[in-house]
């Protein structure tokens, strides 16, 4: 007869060990020399360059003839302008602003290039600006 420990012994499954070759774990002799270029700090790092962006926007030539952007369109695509604030969502504007730019259908005028026109015009303050915004303070 057996005892509960026993039985509990018997139900366990095997584990079975393997073996971990050491030379891929070994540390290198000479690990790599990171030097700073600068000292600028991590948040000036990661922001992104805006010099000579100006133009970073480039709309393809449009060939249809009488092509004009409607007053209603460009209003609808102001009304709801992105500032860059720490509390507004990038995302929810682009979603808003491909809504708003999907409605518009132009013969011989590809949709992209309507976009690409009216996209700054949805941008105000320092998202306009290409500057880098103060953060707030909590």
């Amino acid at each position: 007869m057996r005892t509960r420990s026993q039985a509990r012994r018997r139900r366990q499954p095997q584990v079975r060990q393997t073996s971990v070759e050491s030379s891929n774990l070994e540390k290198p002799d000479n690990p790599p020399i990171v030097t700073m270029a600068d000292n600028r700090t991590m948040a000036q790092l990661l922001e992104a360059p805006t010099e000579g962006y100006e133009d970073a926007i480039v709309i393809p030539e449009i060939t249809a003839n009488n092509f004009e952007i409607k007053h209603g369109l460009l209003n609808l695509v102001q009304n709801k302008q992105f500032f860059g604030n720490d509390k507004e969502d990038p995302h929810a504007h682009i979603r808003y602003f491909n809504k708003i730019t999907s409605t518009m259908k132009i013969p011989n005028v590809p949709n992209t290039s309507v976009k690409l026109m009216l996209f700054p015009f949805s941008l105000e303050g320092a998202a306009r600006n290409g500057r880098k915004r103060t953060p707030s303070v909590h």
